[in-house]
């Protein structure tokens, strides 16, 4: 079963919403994407997804398992991501996010190789 905050973090992400995907971060939460530096603040999350989301043409989650620890979440993923000439391409992805007391996230970790939707 899916969390609400996983399931509504990945509708606002696969509609491309990024200031609404930014408001599920605490003020001072980070996203990172595989090796890239940290987002760090609700600004720079949107203006970060904001900015990758204007390089393809859309997205949609499917999660595969999600494991709840405490304040933290794992969920194994397949993503497809459909590119700005039409074509579609599914990768795995995991992402692994902490929840803080505030009941926002203080962190969200992305690790994905997007190689193939560039390619």
């Amino acid at each position: 079963m899916t969390s609400a905050l996983t399931a509504a973090a990945l509708q606002a992400v696969d509609t491309l919403d990024a200031e609404g995907f930014a408001e599920f971060f605490a003020p001072d939460g980070k996203l990172t994407f595989g090796n890239i530096p940290p987002l760090e603040g609700r600004n720079a999350v949107e203006a970060g997804c904001a900015g990758f989301f204007g390089t393809i043409g859309g997205m949609h989650h499917d999660i595969v398992n999600e494991w709840v620890v405490g304040n933290d979440t794992i969920v194994e993923l397949t993503v497809t991501y459909t590119r700005k000439d039409g074509g579609k391409v599914s990768i795995p992805v995991a992402s692994i996010l902490t929840v803080g007391d505030s009941g926002l996230i203080d962190e969200y970790r992305v690790f994905f190789d997007l190689a193939p939707v560039f390619a």
